[in-house]
Order: C-alpha cells, then structure tokens, then sequence
C-alpha cells in the first residue's frame, strides 16, 4: 500500500487525485495538510479531509511513501523539494515548480535518491492520446511536418483561485497550460523541443487584474525541424470544457494531417488520397496514480521526461515573459 500525504488543497485539480486515492486497493490517504483556513475547511466540506496537527517535517519523518502537492503554483516547487530531501516520491498537480532553479534541485534530488516525481498530466492517459501515438509510431503518415494545438480556458473569476493573480504565485500561463501540450507533443511525436522562434504574453481577459497576462501564444521548434504552434491563452467562454477547442491537436504530416481533441473520444485522419477516417478510442483505465505506483515499484519510468517537459515550458514562460516586458 502506498500511503500519500497530501499537502495543499489550493487548487481543485487536487481533489479528483485525493477522490482517486481514497477509491484506490494500492494507495492510502496517511493525512492531510493545509496551512490556509479557507481551502482546509472547503476540502473538508467537499471530500470529507481529515488534517492532521502535525507539521510537514514531522509527516516527512514519518512512514510515508509520497506527498501529493497541491500548494499555490508559487509555493509548490520548496514543498517539492522538502519532500525529496526527505526521500519521499511526489505525484503534483501541474506544474511542479515556477522556477528553473527550483527545477534544478528537484532534478538534482530525484536523481541522487532514485525518487520519482508524477504529475497529474491527464492528457497523455486520455484514449484518443494513446491511439494518436500508436498511429504516429507505426508512420502511416509518415514524418511529423507541422503542429498545431489549443488549450484555451476560461478566466472565471467565481471559481478561479484569488492567489492566482498575488504577485509570484502564478508563475505564468505557459507554464500553466502549456505543459499539458508540450509534454503531449514530445509524447506522441518522441522528438524533443530544439529552440523557441516566438513568444508572446498579455492582458486581454483578466478584466480586474491588469498585471496578469492571461493570453499566451507561442512558436517552438522540435529537432526534426517541425514547428509548433500554440495558444493557452484564458480567453474561452465558460463552457469551454465543451468546446472542440479545449485542447485541441493538429498534426501535419508527410502523408496528411491528423486531429483530435479532449471532448471526443476519436482521431480523425485525412491521409493523402484516401477517405477521411475517425478511430472510435477505448480507455485503458490507466492514469497518474498507476503510474506512481508503477515507478515506486519498476524505477523512474517517466519521471525525467517530467523534467524535460518542465524545462521547456519554463524556458519558454521566461522568454514571454523577457519580450513582453
């Protein structure tokens, strides 16, 4: 049994992991920690949380196999740390850390401790993802030529965090929301990111908050030459989750051009002279936490392609960030 600390309870992505938990046969909730009164008794009313007296160092002093991290994005990357100090494997809400320093020393502490660190990317367990990758590796279409994907969202002031717009604590919408993209495109295409050819953040939607660049595009470059482009910008409508546009791919190919989305579970493919095709995708049930218990058990399987997701996503947040000063 994997017995979980769960830190933070910040941002609502970290219930459907604590949900998962409490359902699972191989992990265990072993406590709960949330220094914010607000979010501790939110947690308790919405997921029936216990949280416990103790402090975190004590907890890290315990039997816990991992913490679950849920902090404001700003806070996250030290309670990362901390917890490899200690020797304890993480599994984080994204993104793991704002700061390629912090980075750096998570990198340095998974490595020297043989720990593995899990993010909750649930787009790459997402079916149509799979059979995406399993089309792109038997190379009917022959070499990734060009790629496109969407990942707007909505600013929705009544829901979203009031921590997100406190000065440090976002750490930047790339970093955000385009983690999901960049790791799928690595995921999928198994070409790494070689150079950053445009980047652009800026205020258009966070109506009450200036200071917060809530649009962000960009254009990345993989090794093979492809170009990427995206937008993660907060600009959607409130029933975004909806929309074909929340999360949406484009991969043109040498052969033709593949599509998928987050909402439907299918690939369309429009192969160079043939009829346009849509896959129906099957889930495999398998997500994050698998993959937690996979890593603790088998070694770091995916923790350093984490690392290297992390990284870009980050050099590019600092390079909006330096042009759109």
């Amino acid at each position: 049994m994997i017995k979980i600390l769960f830190n933070g309870f910040r941002h609502g992505h970290i219930n459907s992991l604590y949900k998962r938990v409490s359902e699972s046969d191989f992990a265990a909730v072993s406590g709960c920690i949330e220094p914010d009164e607000g979010a501790r008794k939110k947690a308790e009313e919405t997921l029936g949380a216990e949280f416990s007296a103790k402090s975190y160092d004590e907890w890290l002093a315990s039997d816990i196999d991992a913490v679950a991290v849920g902090n404001a994005y700003g806070d996250r990357g030290q309670v990362v740390i901390k917890a490899l100090e200690a020797g304890k494997h993480v599994i984080a809400d994204k993104p793991i850390c704002t700061k390629l320093s912090e980075l750096e020393r998570i990198e340095d502490l998974s490595r020297e401790k043989g720990l593995s660190v899990v993010c909750m990317l649930d787009l790459r367990y997402i079916p149509q993802a799979i059979k995406a990758k399993e089309i792109l590796d038997k190379g009917m279409l022959g070499e990734v030529r060009n790629i496109a994907f969407n990942g707007q969202h909505c600013i929705d002031y009544a829901h979203r965090p009031t921590w997100y717009f406190e000065k440090g604590m976002h750490g930047g919408t790339v970093n955000d929301l385009a983690i999901h993209g960049i790791d799928l495109v690595r995921m999928l295409t198994g070409l790494e990111f070689a150079g950053v050819d445009g980047a652009r953040v800026w205020n258009s939607y966070a109506v009450h908050n200036k200071d917060f660049k809530d649009s962000a595009v960009f254009m990345a470059r993989l090794e093979n030459g492809a170009e990427v482009l995206a937008d993660v910008s907060y600009s959607a409508p409130s029933q975004v989750f909806s929309m074909p546009t929340y999360w949406e791919f484009r991969f043109w190919c040498e052969k033709g051009l593949m599509t998928f989305n987050y909402a439907d579970r299918k690939v369309t493919l429009f192969v160079e002279g043939a009829p346009t095709e849509t896959v129906n995708c099957e889930s495999t049930g398998y997500d994050y936490l698998d993959q937690l218990a996979h890593e603790i058990k088998e070694g770091r399987d995916k923790t350093e392609s984490l690392f290297k997701s992390t990284r870009t996503a980050l050099i590019i947040q600092q390079l909006a960030d330096n042009l759109s000063s």
